[in-house]
């Protein structure tokens, strides 16, 4: 099974589900990734052997001269050594998670090992060009699994016959381990909780700007910010700490940096944030408000319509648009207690739709069905 990370964020939690899908279903399961970092100990927890394999990734940064000097050395080094891992553990599939790490496919199909590939991502913005080359080594796929309608659809753009061959199977999220009801009444400030990445496309500065407008509302609000840059983006934390500071929010937006489980800052909140400015394949942190009890404001916008369809108490906003984000804020504070009903009925819905173990058992299934193909 390869993964592109080593963190613990949205596509890694559910790549650790998809890992323990193998190994409940008496698989015997090798995770290779580029790097080390959290996620290590929690697959070594979950019983998976990790071996650590240099490995290029497509990134943006891959297009710039210096990036693509590295990307060409890396996929040398990757060819070698991961043609190595293939010889000494001879599996009889692998699962290769998101579509920037191609390599895996390549090396399994010149060794005629059936190869599942797992999209997480969906793109439409990306130019078709991009669009075509990341979708193109899902040829190689002997069969291909997404996690939303949205990114069958982005695929679809590019190569129909992809889409035709493609099952979206949801996200497997699990929820808190103990259920904190939101408070019955707003007795101190709206506390707001944003949880991901801090990077552009997240719409991180939307929701800063959000509590901005509020606190010229005379509205009191405190934001939580959840979660760090990637290396490299530290420009972006200090722009949003500037906007923070020319604002006037200091004491009212909290940085947290990353933390490995969210459930307990979740809970400390009254309602979650995600608005992303850019597509997302799907939304696992808007599910995971809804499993925690929590009104969600997400961006109307690519699979976060998909992630939150059907929650009553789930509410969408123009992508960009802090006025908006600002008064869906407002409306939860001044509705709140109101919806008490409908949240247990989505925590339910969320729970039957996105529920860990069959999750787990539909990926198994499907690594199930590859290898009794004939190679």
């Amino acid at each position: 099974m390869a993964h592109p990370g080593a963190e613990l964020y949205g596509s890694d939690r559910v790549f650790l589900e998809s890992v323990s899908g193998m190994i409940e279903d008496d698989w015997e399961v090798v995770v290779t990734l580029p790097v080390s970092g959290p996620l290590v100990a929690a697959l070594k927890e979950r019983g998976a052997e990790v071996r650590l394999t240099p490995t290029p990734v497509v990134r943006k940064s891959a297009l710039r001269p210096r990036g693509m000097l590295k990307f060409l050395a890396t996929s040398i080094a990757g060819v070698i050594c991961g043609s190595r891992l293939l010889n000494r553990t001879r599996p009889d599939a692998v699962y290769v998670n998101t579509m920037t790490i191609p390599l895996w496919q390549v090396l399994a199909r010149l060794r005629r090992i059936p190869v599942l590939s797992h999209v997480h991502e969906g793109e439409s913005s990306a130019s078709p060009l991009i669009r075509s080359a990341l979708a193109l080594p899902l040829f190689l796929s002997t069969t291909i699994v997404a996690n939303s309608k949205f990114s069958v659809g982005v695929i679809e753009k590019s190569f129909p016959r992809l889409a035709d061959r493609s099952e979206v199977i949801y996200n497997g999220v699990p929820g808190p381990t103990t259920q904190i009801d939101a408070r019955s009444s707003l007795d101190s400030p709206l506390r707001i909780t944003y949880i991901g990445r801090l990077s552009p496309r997240k719409g991180v500065a939307v929701a800063v700007a959000a509590v901005g407008i509020l606190a010229a509302r005379g509205i009191d609000t405190h934001l939580d910010l959840v979660g760090a840059i990637f290396p490299g983006y530290e420009w972006y934390e200090d722009q949003l700490r500037q906007q923070i500071v020319d604002l006037g929010l200091e004491g009212r937006v909290q940085f947290h940096g990353f933390q490995p489980s969210v459930w307990e800052l979740m809970a400390a909140g009254d309602v979650v944030v995600v608005p992303s400015i850019a597509d997302e394949p799907f939304g696992d942190t808007a599910v995971e408000a809804v499993l925690s009890g929590r009104t969600v404001i997400a961006s109307a916008t690519s699979g976060l319509l998909e992630a939150t369809a059907g929650y009553t108490t789930a509410r969408s906003v123009e992508p960009g648009n802090a006025d908006a984000l600002a008064d869906a804020l407002q409306a939860t504070a001044d509705h709140w207690g109101t919806t008490s009903g409908e949240m247990r009925s989505d925590i339910h819905a969320a729970r039957l739709r996105h529920g860990p173990e069959l999750y787990r058992q539909r990926m198994a299934g499907k690594i199930g069905t590859i290898v009794r193909t004939p190679r």
